[in-house]
């Protein structure tokens, strides 16, 4: 049964590499992200269960910790104008230009 859930997680985590290049928003990409960084700290716990290896448990809290931490510099460096693209850039020729 933890093999079973081993190949899921997996698929799973397939799944949000693909949202996270194909999404249609920058806050879709970093929730892709962030659901991928949960689903690995789960695919570690499950491996140390099935080696018999309690200490993954310890790397799994670990990463959890690193990828809240780098989740939130990027929404906080996401809400800066450096990072941001307007689609189309501001039109000179304006009604109130002539």
């Amino acid at each position: 049964m933890l093999a079973a859930a081993t190949i899921a997680i997996l698929v799973v985590m397939l799944l949000a590499i693909i949202r996270c290049i194909v999404g249609p928003t920058l806050y879709d990409r970093i929730l892709a992200f962030n659901f991928f960084g949960t689903k690995a700290i789960l695919l570690i716990s499950v491996l140390g269960f099935l080696m018999g290896r309690p200490e993954f448990l310890d790397i799994a809290l670990v990463y959890a910790l690193i990828n809240f931490i780098s989740v939130i510099g990027v929404l906080r460096y996401s809400d800066s104008a450096e990072f941001k693209v307007t689609p189309y850039p501001p039109s000179s020729t304006q009604e109130g230009d002539k």
